[in-house]
């Protein structure tokens, strides 16, 4: 099995952004050194549950401070820029990276994370697919030129070229509708799946994905899907539980709470205030804990791990760093994962 980091880079009240960027570099650096293959950041917009608004900066700036570790967009939202802009910062990103880069692309799914763009997100899957095959086009094609319905693209020579051969691996995200999952298999870039992704769920989408690789005659394994997951391991359960309870939390509360915004953003208000006014329950810490993380010592994620394995799963990345959690905890959970679990599956 192969492994990754992820992060949102999440921005509790009370932390400060450079903090947060900081202890995130730290965190990769220190990834590196442990092995992991890869470290992923996301792109989020006006909301503090993650700082990743130009997660491609954030990445640049890492590359700077690392030299082996790969750096993977998770992901970037195509419909909130242009094609050309996206094609001429990710070959850049490839460069300064020395071709380190892994790009992932998804639809986005936050409604008033889009309407300050004044983009309607129930009008995503067609620009999508015309700006991820515009991308690939200004990748591989010199003087490439396209006239689409909602962008166009003429002569185009991207400079700098891309450093990987024929354009950086790319994957699609596709955890939302069919359309996008048959556009991943047709492309023969592997999908990934989410946080937010239940892990049962998870798994089936992994092995539909792949039965529809090989019936297309393309073949991408399972394994070749990250799979991303809340991860948290320390020596005993009620350390697990005392060290993740908070974080847990805000993670399931800034998701719902998100979640009512129509527009708008909740950076101004008090997550405490919300949640003394809310009237739906959200999911609980157990049920989250269960079907979104690999939390637990070090033989619970282990076995975890394995059965994951079992069905399929070869890539699987770890969000150490959700809702806030210490930074100094985090790096714990971290060499702890890696001799006490990494080693073992």
């Amino acid at each position: 099995m192969k492994f990754a980091l992820m992060t949102h880079l999440p921005w509790p009240e009370g932390k400060e952004p450079k903090d947060v960027l900081a202890e995130t570099i730290e965190e990769v650096q220190y990834g590196e050194s442990l092995g992991f293959d890869s470290a992923w950041f996301a792109e989020h917009h006006f909301t503090r549950y993650g700082l990743g608004s130009s997660s491609m900066l954030i990445a640049s700036a890492i590359a700077a401070k690392t030299s082996t570790i790969r750096l993977g967009l998770a992901v970037l939202v195509p419909p909130l820029h242009n094609p050309i802009r996206l094609a001429e910062d990710t070959a850049t990103l490839d460069l300064v990276s020395n071709g380190r880069l892994d790009v992932g692309f998804g639809r986005g799914a936050a409604r008033y994370e889009f309407v300050p763009f004044g983009i309607d997100t129930n009008d995503t899957q067609d620009r999508f697919q015309e700006s991820v095959n515009m991308i690939e086009g200004m990748w591989t094609t010199a003087d490439y030129t396209n006239h689409g319905q909602y962008y166009s693209v003429e002569k185009a020579n991207l400079v700098p070229q891309v450093v990987q051969q024929p354009h950086p691996p790319s994957f699609i995200a596709a955890t939302r509708t069919s359309a996008t999952l048959e556009y991943a298999v047709a492309k023969g870039w592997p999908t990934m799946v989410g946080l937010t992704m239940e892990t049962e769920p998870g798994i089936e989408l992994c092995q539909r994905y792949a039965a529809m690789s090989k019936e297309a005659g393309i073949n991408v394994p399972s394994t070749a899907i990250p799979f991303f997951r809340h991860v948290y391991v320390a020596p005993t359960e009620a350390q697990v539980v005392e060290d993740t309870q908070t974080a847990l939390q805000w993670m399931i509360d800034m998701l719902q709470w998100r979640g009512k915004l129509t527009e708008g953003s909740e950076i101004d208000m008090n997550l405490d205030n919300w949640r003394n006014t809310r009237t739906e329950s959200p999911p609980t810490y157990d049920h989250v804990r269960k079907t979104r993380g690999v939390i637990g010592t070090p033989d619970q994620c282990v076995e975890q791990l394995k059965a994951m394995e079992s069905q399929g799963i070869g890539y699987f990345g770890c969000n150490f760093a959700f809702g806030g959690m210490d930074h100094d905890k985090i790096m714990a959970s971290m060499k702890l994962f890696a001799e006490e679990v990494m080693t073992r599956v």
